[in-house]
């Protein structure tokens, strides 16, 4: 328990959510690196290729022994089978791109903290009752922030984070917090593949240095 209420307060308080794949482990390495070095102190490795789970143990051996105040989640997790296997590699906490009830059983037996993905009040509703304390309001580039100040109030005190699609810019990451999301999710706005082919590691830092001080500023 005290893991999953750790990994919530820090990403509530950082008040974005990095997560990003590669295929290389070395790259994959550099860009958690730089984020940590950005001020990054939790971040989300998505499970969207077959070298993800070889990578995630590669980082998760580096930051047991660099950035062990870093938190690390896994992300895309589908099925019990999936949950199962990274929390034996020590996934911080668990994201679903769906609610999954099984899933979230896994999480709750090993006292971690879940984050199912919904795009539906009915999603929402059956998370809830799964347990979910943060909702995954995905694909955020579809629903916009409007989606989640039309629904807040049918689920009040539920935390809310906006995943897939939130730009690096004032305008929306502003337009995201006023409508009452506790935090954001940046993806390839941030950590774009052009980013990672081109290992443009300095403009990592400073984007992700300049995403940390627009949420601050909107919170």
């Amino acid at each position: 328990m005290k893991i999953k209420k750790a990994a919530l307060n820090s990403i509530l308080s950082q008040g974005m959510l990095p997560l990003f794949f590669y295929e290389d482990a070395e790259v994959s390495l550099h860009v958690v690196r730089t984020l940590y070095k950005a001020g990054v102190r939790v971040l989300e490795y998505t499970n969207r290729g077959k070298q993800a789970f070889d990578n995630f143990k590669v980082l998760r051996k580096a930051i047991d022994k660099e950035m062990a105040d870093l938190y690390l989640g896994i992300g895309t997790i589908k099925n019990i089978s999936e949950a199962e296997t990274f929390i034996d590699a020590g996934a911080d906490f668990i994201v679903s791109p769906i609610v999954n009830g099984e899933v979230a059983k896994a999480a709750q037996k090993h006292k971690l903290l879940w984050i199912p993905g919904c795009m539906t009040p009915t999603e929402i509703y059956a998370a809830q009752k799964h347990g979910a304390e943060l909702i995954k309001i995905f694909p955020a580039n579809i629903l916009g922030p409007a989606f989640v100040s039309s629904i807040k109030e049918l689920f009040p005190g539920q935390l809310f984070i906006p995943t897939g699609g939130v730009d690096l810019t004032p305008g929306n990451i502003s337009a995201w917090f006023h409508a009452g999301v506790s935090a954001v999710g940046m993806g390839s706005k941030l950590i774009s593949r052009e980013v990672l082919d081109g290992r443009l590691y300095d403009q990592l830092y400073n984007d992700t240095l300049k995403a940390l001080e627009l949420v601050k500023t909107a919170m």
